[in-house]
């Protein structure tokens, strides 16, 4: 009789333990949820300040990435024209929805060092890629270099249309833009050699 008494004393300290900690283990995933919805309202809140300002940087750039241009066609007349003075095509494939595609355009644009590279060395042209028009043909062409890096992304051809390099652009990146140095020696082992 003490044995089961003893037994049953166990087993009713093992049971008030359980329910005591699953209360305490209760109370603690309702604490984590109360947390983690705190978190993502300010993750939210966060995205939200970050589009904001994604929005008002965009606004401040040219636009370059046309969706309605044919891109077949352009390609080829910049062949034709990259043949006659010797240089070759620099596509950056993105869209005007892409701050990083906006970023590197203007950043190479207003940098004199670097658009004399660009002029000297390259035809360059803006791939669009956007709901509008995705350019699956020529992007297919190229291997759909955006499915692997995202965008931008730079695909390097000949005078002839021959890939010569596809470019993740984040090799490039440097805090919130571009690093001048690795853009520039991008620019240049690339190029036609004229500086």
């Amino acid at each position: 009789m003490k044995k089961i008494s003893q037994q049953l004393a166990i087993i009713g300290f093992a049971v008030l333990s359980t329910l005591a900690c699953a209360q305490k283990t209760e109370n603690t995933v309702a604490k984590t949820d109360s947390q983690k919805s705190t978190a993502v309202a300010v993750d939210s809140k966060a995205t939200d300040e970050q589009k904001k300002a994604a929005a008002e940087e965009k606004a401040k750039f040219a636009k370059p990435y046309n969706p309605k241009a044919n891109a077949e066609k352009d390609l080829e007349m910049l062949m034709a024209k990259a043949k006659k003075e010797n240089k070759n095509i620099m596509i950056q494939a993105g869209g005007n929805w892409c701050i990083w595609c906006l970023r590197f355009n203007n950043f190479v644009m207003n940098d004199p060092k670097l658009k004399a590279i660009v002029d000297k060395n390259y035809e360059y042209y803006h791939l669009n890629y956007s709901p509008e028009n995705k350019n699956e043909k020529v992007f297919a062409k190229y291997g759909n270099p955006g499915e692997k890096f995202g965008y931008p992304v730079f695909i390097i051809l000949d005078s002839k249309g021959e890939i010569l390099h596809v470019q993740s652009s984040e090799i490039l990146e440097e805090g919130k833009g571009y690093s001048k140095d690795r853009v520039s020696e991008f620019l240049t082992k690339w190029g036609t050699g004229k500086s």
